[in-house]
């Protein structure tokens, strides 16, 4: 397993081997004690499945805070996409910078998003299939956001602003001078 930290060390772009053959092919994409010696955790007590039909799908910039705050392992098993964290800690000296990379079923890569940063990701192609590890569970009062195109931010996303395609909920978002503190260091 390849395991390299990005910008903001926290956040792990994860490569679990493959071993293919003419059946196809084998690869062990969790396993809890060699996660934890890469610095991703768990415990995973959810497992998400989201399909997006088109490219330039937009989700997020997504979080839960509180006791239900969400660590979360992406990961692209078909299709591409671009995945995106950003430090949300207040007192870490990378509060509100991102870091991103293409996350895709050719690649096989999985990126790790620690408790404390916001996360979304953008499709690259259409019919694009995500599944990822959340940490806890869905709870819908401690969801939080912020706009996708935050200036302060300042994402340099892959597709076109016209090409985004959003959520009417996503759509709405606050900047994130604008959020009260979504978590500290």
């Amino acid at each position: 397993m390849k395991v390299e930290a990005l910008a903001i060390p926290e956040v792990k772009l994860i490569t679990p081997p493959r071993f293919n053959d003419p059946r196809g092919f084998f690869s062990e994409t969790w396993n809890a004690g060699r996660f934890a010696d890469a610095g991703v955790p768990g415990p995973f007590v959810q497992d998400n499945h989201a399909v997006s039909t088109a490219r330039g799908v937009l989700r997020g910039l997504h979080c839960q805070v509180g006791a239900n705050a969400q660590g979360k392992l992406v990961r692209c098993v078909k299709g591409a996409i671009f995945d995106v964290a950003i430090d949300v800690r207040r007192g870490s000296p990378n509060f509100g910078k991102w870091v991103g990379a293409e996350i895709s079923a050719e690649n096989w890569t999985q990126i790790w998003v620690p408790v404390g940063f916001l996360h979304a990701y953008c499709t690259l192609t259409a019919e694009t299939e995500v599944i990822y590890k959340v940490t806890a569970p869905y709870d819908k009062p401690a969801e939080r956001g912020v706009i996708w195109n935050d200036p302060d931010i300042g994402i340099a996303w892959p597709i076109a602003e016209e090409e985004v395609i959003l959520s009417d909920k996503d759509k709405v978002l606050p900047r994130l001078r604008d959020c009260p503190p979504l978590f500290h260091v």
